[in-house]
């Protein structure tokens, strides 16, 4: 079996759309997010479904050749991992400046082009979500950068992550530290199945212009 094929779909894929997992000395299945354990590794689609389908079908040790235990909430055991890696990026890409808080600095960070991506607190009020929405919508349609947004952490984990209180709303700027927050940022989202209003958004956007282009 090639080194990067998912043990679920039997397909290959490049390592960032794959979870690598290894057995530890106890002989537990143990995640290994940073692709960099020691031993003999499987691989499966990264997502939670997939996980926990191969979970469920003791694929693990069909791959492994060797009886192994699972743990038993594996799926919810890698969703944490992703998560603690993508705040600890984020705290780290705020003290290099990467990083701005508050609704009126995160809507002039979008219009200006400047934000890689939003962060809203899954307690964020659809008002203030609608704004940066709006602003997130003039931007593409003035031909600058498509910025998705995310819901992924509490105000809670967003403050304590960004060293500030009551976090709600926040933009990762387009520098090399916010690109490592984007990249951890999109695998924690792609592992809990996508942002499909964002995907809409630009759907949206995309059939608007090109009417905009057929009247011309």
């Amino acid at each position: 079996m090639n080194d990067r094929t998912c043990i679920v779909t039997r397909r290959q894929a490049e390592a960032d759309e794959l979870i690598r997992f290894v057995v530890g000395p106890d002989s537990v299945v143990v995640p290994d997010i940073k692709r960099n354990l020691p031993g003999r590794g499987c691989w499966v689609t990264a997502d939670r479904l997939h996980i926990e389908k191969a979970a469920a079908k003791n694929l693990f040790a069909r791959a492994f050749k060797a009886q192994v235990t699972v743990p038993a909430d594996l799926g919810g055991m890698v969703d944490g991992l992703l998560s603690r890696s993508a705040l600890g990026m984020l705290g780290l890409a705020r003290k290099a400046g990467a990083v701005v808080l508050g609704a009126a600095k995160v809507e002039g960070a979008v219009r200006d082009g400047l934000a890689l991506l939003v962060l809203h607190a899954t307690e964020a009020s659809d008002d203030g979500v609608r704004k940066i929405s709006q602003a997130r919508r003039a931007t593409v349609h003035l031909s600058g950068p498509a910025i998705l947004a995310y819901k992924l952490f509490p105000e809670a984990e967003l403050s304590l992550a960004l060293g500030g209180t009551n976090v709600i709303h926040a933009a990762v700027l387009a520098q090399d530290a916010g690109q490592a927050v984007e990249k951890r940022v999109v695998a924690l989202d792609r592992y809990r199945g996508g942002t499909p209003n964002d995907l809409a958004m630009l759907a949206a956007v995309a059939d608007e212009d090109d009417a905009a282009e057929d009247m011309e």
